[in-house]
Parts: C-alpha cells; structure tokens; sequence
C-alpha cells in the first residue's frame, strides 16, 4: 500500500514490470517473450530505483523493539496453513476433503498474516513516532 503518491506510482511500476516480466519468462522462447523479459525487468529496476529515492523523505523510524514472540506466531500460523494445505492435498482424495483442508489452512494462513502480523507491527508502527 502506498503511503504517497509517488510512492503509489513506483508500486504500479513495479507490478506493471514484474507482470511484463513473467509473461515474459513464460515466452522466453519466442522473440516477444524475450523482450517482454527485458522490458519487465527495466520496469523493476526503474521501480527500485524510484523506491530508493523516496526512502529518505520517510522520516526517521523509531527504535522500539517489536515483540519477537507475536512475530513467530504469525509466521508459524502462515506457515503452518500452507502445510495444511499441501497436507490436504496429499492424504484426501476426494474432492470435497482436499477443498475442506485447503478452506481450513486459508483461513489459519490468513490469520496469521491478517490477524497477527499487522498487530505486532503496528506497535511500532513508523506513524506512531
């Protein structure tokens, strides 16, 4: 997410590169794959080179230390819904058991990911300073 605007305009650069990129790869064997290829990754290094000039009107970040522990819960519950999933996938053979388990390890990746991270982030979040 974008705080400013031109920062909002080197993330679709940026997403606009990796795009072109990939369609790129995927045909790389073709004559337009390969330019697809250079052309994203011109976009990405543009992007970067965007990012990396905007980074010093972003203020000082504060020296509060996160808590480490609400860090790894939410890496292991983002973790661990991606093994549900592939675990899911592995031991059902129905249908409707391998989508069980996939809506299951979703939801517990989500948790992790839209639940947890962000709150033990935003404790020391860069506009509470």
């Amino acid at each position: 997410m974008a705080a400013t605007k031109s920062q909002g305009k080197a993330f679709t650069v940026f997403v606009a590169g990796v795009t072109v990129g990939a369609a790129g790869l995927a045909a790389v064997s073709t004559g337009l794959g390969k330019v697809g290829l250079v052309v994203g990754l011109a976009l990405t290094a543009v992007s970067l080179a965007v990012f990396l000039k905007i980074k010093p009107e972003e203020g000082d970040v504060p020296k509060i230390s996160m808590s480490a522990g609400l860090k790894l819960l939410g890496l292991v519950l983002a973790i661990s819904g991606w093994l549900i999933v592939i675990a899911g996938l592995n031991l059902s053979t129905s249908v409707s058991g391998r989508m069980a388990a996939t809506i299951v390890g979703m939801v517990v990746t989500l948790a992790g990911i839209i639940g947890v991270l962000p709150f033990a982030a935003n404790k020391n979040a860069i506009w509470k300073a």
